[in-house]
């Protein structure tokens, strides 16, 4: 249910589902104990979308491009953006590519701190806490 679940999350499933309408190949970077990630390549398949869940580009695999005319790259969202590269430089490899990046809606929804932690002081940076002095000045 996507009242759940948080934006980026119910966003990149709604970006999925529009995309399942372009391509023949669904590729999901993230890891494989990701309910996210998982849920995402599940969406595809149900939309009819082959679909791979790779942790990363060492994961692809050329025969699964056999036949596909337009693959489809989304992430997680813990997945960092250099593995999605690595995997859009391994597609490269392939062959001349027309990459097409989706927008999605902007995520500006701030949220309050809790009134307890409102008027608390951020904590040291971390490496300054006092030290123990020798005793002179």
């Amino acid at each position: 249910d996507v009242t759940d679940i948080c934006y980026a999350t119910q966003n990149r499933q709604t970006a999925v589902r529009t995309l399942c309408g372009q391509v023949d190949l669904m590729l999901v970077v993230g890891a494989t104990n990701s309910s996210n990630s998982n849920r995402l390549k599940e969406i595809s398949e149900e939309m009819g979308v082959r679909s791979h869940l790779i942790a990363s580009s060492d994961d692809l695999r050329r025969e699964w491009f056999d036949d596909v005319g337009a693959v489809g790259v989304t992430a997680g969202a813990s997945a960092p953006e250099v593995l999605v590269e690595d995997v859009v430089n391994w597609l490269r490899r392939l062959g001349p590519i027309a990459l097409t990046t989706m927008s999605g809606p902007d995520e500006t929804i701030e949220f309050r701190l809790p009134s307890e932690l409102a008027g608390v002081s951020p904590s040291p940076p971390l490496g300054a806490a006092l030290a123990p002095t020798s005793g002179r000045e």
